[in-house]
This record gives structure tokens, sequence and C-alpha cells, in this order.
């Protein structure tokens, strides 16, 4: 598997171009916004884009995805149905965190914890990480040992459990059973700031401590 992280909209937000190098067939995890832009680096990097996965339903995640599920024929993702209720207000969270919702869309699937996404040889497990939202899900490539974890992780902190549907238990308890697991040495991309190792998060981040 390759990656390439591009930061897209005011709020930063991490999006993922994830591919495989035998056949570039890619997806693009997250596509918080900006469309033409994340469209360009997909054609630069000669990847074909068959999927637009989704870790959870804010808008700062998702503002893209019906434009390029449009523009590229790729079906959309994820999450977890318990996120439909913010899918079905994601107009309403454009205007409220000034975000812009480039199409309205609805998944073509949702997932379930699990389940194996193909993307050519590359096989991404499917995580059920709720918490930050009720549907939140984290996408682990097994034989990179890399996991994408939406706003469930980040580098010394963790993710926010007061909008509608958090639940800041729940969120820990994700964490300790989803991800530990992992292994130290696998990677962690978020989705917000720099990617780093869950062992370190393991034994330095003082949320999780």
């Amino acid at each position: 598997m390759k990656y390439r992280v591009l930061t897209v909209t005011p709020l930063s937000q991490n999006c993922s171009l994830v591919w495989c190098p035998q056949t570039q067939e890619g997806a693009v995890i997250d596509p918080g916004g900006e469309s033409e832009r994340i469209e360009a680096a997909a054609r630069q990097m000669g990847v074909r884009l068959t999927r637009i996965l989704l870790t959870h339903a804010h808008i700062d995640h998702v503002g893209a995805a019906g434009a390029l599920a449009s523009a590229t024929g790729a079906p959309i993702w994820g999450p977890g149905r318990e996120d439909e209720f913010l899918v079905a207000v994601l107009a309403q969270q454009a205007r409220l965190f000034g975000v812009t919702l480039e199409e309205p869309f609805v998944p073509d699937r949702w997932l379930t914890n699990g389940e194996l996404v193909t993307i050519g040889t590359v096989q991404l497990a499917v995580l059920h990480c709720p918490g930050h939202t009720p549907g939140h899900v984290a996408y682990h490539c097994a034989a990179a040992a890399t996991v994408f974890t939406g706003d469930l992780l980040f580098q010394g902190s963790i993710g926010r459990t007061d909008l509608p549907g958090g639940d800041h238990q729940a969120l820990l308890d994700s964490i300790r059973r989803q991800l530990w697991p992992l292994g130290d040495r696998t990677t962690f991309v978020a989705g917000h700031g720099p990617a780093g190792l869950l062992g370190d998060e393991r034994r330095t981040n003082p949320f999780l401590r």
C-alpha cells in the first residue's frame, strides 16, 4: 500500500489518498473539501479512484465526497449507519462550521466492524470505533502496519466528544479495544495533525495513561 496525505478545508483536515502500487487502483479516505485538488493529486500519482471511504459524517471529513463520486463514478462507503443522522444534516453542519458541502450525497454502503475493503491487492479492515460519533470507523492495513483513525486519536490528544452523538467513555474504549491490539509499531494517520505510532500514544498520551 502507498498513501499520500492532503490537508484540506479551513479546519485543516487530513484527506488520505491510498492506492495499490501493483494496479494503481485507489481510494480517498475522508475527502473533506477541495475535490478538484484531490482529483489532481490522484492524476499526478496515476491513481484511478474506485472507492470513497468515510470515517465519520462530520462536514470537514465529507464535504467533497459527493462531488468526487459524481466526477469519478467511485461509490461512497462508510461510515457506520449510526452516523446516518449526521449525513441528514450536512447542509446545516456546513453553515455552522463554515465548510463547503460541494454536493449532497448519501453513502452507497454503510460499513460494519470486521468488513474488508479491497483496493487492488490492498485490504483495509473496517474497525467500528464509536465515541467521536456513533458510527465512526477506522481503516487498518495490516500489511502496511498503518491505520487511518479519523478523529479518534491524535498525537498527544483524542477526539472531542461534545458534539451530537459523542461519548467520551466509548471513545476511550474504542482506542483501547480496537487500536492498541494493532501493535505499538503500527502507524496511525489522524484526521488532523501529524501521524504517529500507536505505541508512543499508549505510553505518553495524557488522555490515555
